[in-house]
């Protein structure tokens, strides 16, 4: 532990972008550093991004953040590291280099590889094993694709030299000077090749997606010390104390951490994560069962619905259709217009999600006729993340306990707009705290917690501040009535790549 540690520092590394926040004492955020990462889309479905834009990131933003602060990494007390889930890569161990791009959790490539997995009758069994529905989400066929097109295009390569992981192994491969090749079990959990009750690699799914073991890093608890950063990187070492999936840390830093208790993150996807404690809890409504966070000696399971597009809708409309300037517009443009106009958008731009899981779904709008505008396609955008929401909450609550309270973070929830709709088409509330950077949150919660810098997770819990509770208002019977026809637009996006 550093001699006087003043913060703890949360590394973020998401889907669109990289962010530094540091903590200090009291769990408040001080400031933070943040820039956009480069989407790469090679073929339609397809989606990458450069492991090497990744790191040198993910080191300049810790940069900023320390110099925005007058800050030194003398006077950090730990690091948290979370990051977006599913994404994968090999690189070369010897040079550092990789050998492909990532290949994103959105990414569809592998769909036809799933696809005949199930034929073969094999996707009873992975979901027995692993606690996932098989899809091409998740890492193990984006690995197995990996393998093979560096075989085919790379015929040079020594594959003694070959490791793989997830974007968390891979900074912490980095940040601790190419030492330290390991994960934690939330987000291995996630790769479709640890075995859900074990909590070790899956020797038959490693065989049967033809990843050698040695590629795969050591999995360690989400809590403890993986390591300390290299001295010549900031000039101290800094202990490297949590790792978490993205999904995982929102669900520490909002305090659910008992049977009953979830949080909504609206994100790139929106993810709807219930604690389940140390019950491994299996789904009957086509939800994953999923590693929350584990210490040395207990472990927390959660069931989660993932939703695959939702912010990443809105920054569609910016960047792809080019119909808003910036993710506020969306707000003030949806509450212009009296509602939809008939017009509904299936946000399956990657596939469709829980509780679906087709990955030959496509985005579509429906319901367009003349006198439709501009804002009614933006309002019918920002209403089918709150219907995809509700979706995933009945299936939550066909599978337990009835969902009374939905906790909500991440960059959409700054809407209240879509909030205020979220509220009405579920007939609940929707609590959304003061900080929505919720991961950052529960990174620096569990290194914070793990090194000693704080005593007492209830204390910090206790602390978090509420911004706004949304009571369903006036248009919850229109919302709910305007959800039924959506979900006749979603039948009608299904299937669309099928031959």
């Amino acid at each position: 532990m550093a001699s006087n540690p003043q913060y703890v520092m949360a590394l973020d590394v998401g889907t669109t972008g990289t962010r530094a926040i540091l903590f200090d004492q009291n769990g408040a955020m001080v400031d933070q550093a943040y820039k956009e990462l480069t989407q790469h889309y090679p073929k339609p479905g397809w989606l990458e991004h450069d492991p090497i834009d990744i790191w040198r990131d993910t080191r300049e933003m810790i940069g900023d953040v320390l110099v925005k602060t007058d800050t030194t990494a003398s006077q950090l007390a730990a690091m948290g590291l979370t990051v977006q889930r599913e994404t994968c890569l090999l690189w070369d161990k010897t040079t550092g280099k990789p050998l492909h791009k990532a290949i994103v959790w959105q990414d569809r490539r592998t769909s036809p590889m799933c696809n005949r997995l199930r034929e073969q009758g094999k996707a009873e069994e992975i979901q027995k094993r692993t606690g996932l529905v098989l899809d091409a989400y998740f890492s193990a066929t984006k690995l197995a694709w990996l393998i093979e097109e560096v075989k085919n295009n790379q015929p040079h390569v020594n594959w003694d030299n070959v490791i793989a992981g997830t974007v968390d192994t891979w900074i912490l491969w980095q940040l601790t000077g190419r030492q330290v090749h390991v994960t934690d079990h939330s987000n291995a959990s996630r790769t479709m090749l640890m075995n859900i009750e074990q909590r070790t690699w899956d020797q038959d799914l490693l065989e049967l997606f033809g990843i050698p073991p040695h590629f795969m890093p050591e999995i360690q608890p989400s809590l403890g010390e993986f390591g300390k950063t290299h001295p010549d990187l900031f000039g101290h070492q800094v202990p490297i104390m949590a790792i978490f999936g993205d999904q995982q840390a929102a669900l520490f830093a909002h305090g659910c951490d008992r049977q009953g208790l979830l949080k909504c993150t609206y994100g790139t996807g929106c993810f709807l994560v219930a604690q389940t404690e140390q019950e491994l809890t299996r789904s009957q409504n086509q939800l994953l069962s999923t590693v929350a966070w584990t210490k040395a000696d207990t472990i927390n399971y959660a069931l989660e619905g993932a939703m695959f597009t939702t912010g990443a809708c809105i920054q569609w409309l910016r960047d792809g259709l080019g119909l808003i300037q910036s993710a506020a517009d969306t707000e003030p443009m949806s509450k212009s217009v009296e509602d939809n106009n008939g017009v509904y958008f299936v946000p399956a731009l990657s596939g469709l999600g829980a509780p679906h899981w087709d990955m030959n779904a496509r985005g579509s709008f429906q319901g367009i006729t003349g006198g439709v505008k501009r804002e009614h396609m933006v309002r019918a955008v920002v209403e089918s993340i709150a219907y995809q929401v509700k979706e995933v909450v009945d299936a939550m609550n066909k599978d337990g306990d009835k969902i009374n309270l939905l906790k909500v973070d991440g960059g959409a929830s700054k809407n209240d707009f879509l909030m205020q709709f979220q509220a009405d088409v579920l007939g609940i509330p929707v609590e959304r705290p003061e900080v929505l950077d919720a991961t950052a949150q529960g990174a620096a919660f569990g290194a914070g917690l793990a090194v000693g810098f704080w005593d007492s997770y209830a204390d910090l819990i206790g602390k978090r501040k509420v911004d706004r509770v949304f009571e369903p208002g006036q248009g919850q019977g229109k919302a709910q009535e305007h959800f039924q026809v959506w979900l006749r637009a979603v039948e009608r996006a299904k299937h669309w790549t099928e031959d």
